[in-house]
């Protein structure tokens, strides 16, 4: 199954897009995973890595690196935001 990935403000510029559709790659069973396997795409990807502040959702839930996937989700990631 294949899954809804969203990118939201500073991630969507980076990346010159606000989502996309994939199948869930071969040996990706977490959000942490999935981000790992996201930045492993080099250049602008590299928005996702380990120590930039970044967030996740799996079906407008926040999410944790850990929390598992089996496909079909909506996943979100965003930088932190304030509200005012």
């Amino acid at each position: 199954m294949d899954l809804k990935i969203l990118y939201f403000a500073s991630l969507r510029e980076a990346l010159g897009r606000g989502e996309e559709s994939l199948p869930l790659p071969e040996g990706v069973t977490t959000v942490g995973q999935l981000r790992a396997y996201l930045h492993a795409r080099g250049d602008a990807w590299q928005a996702l890595g380990e120590g930039r502040n970044v967030r996740a959702a799996v079906n407008q839930r926040m999410a944790r690196p850990d929390d598992a996937l089996q496909g079909g989700e909506e996943v979100a990631f965003f930088p932190p935001v304030t509200g005012g």
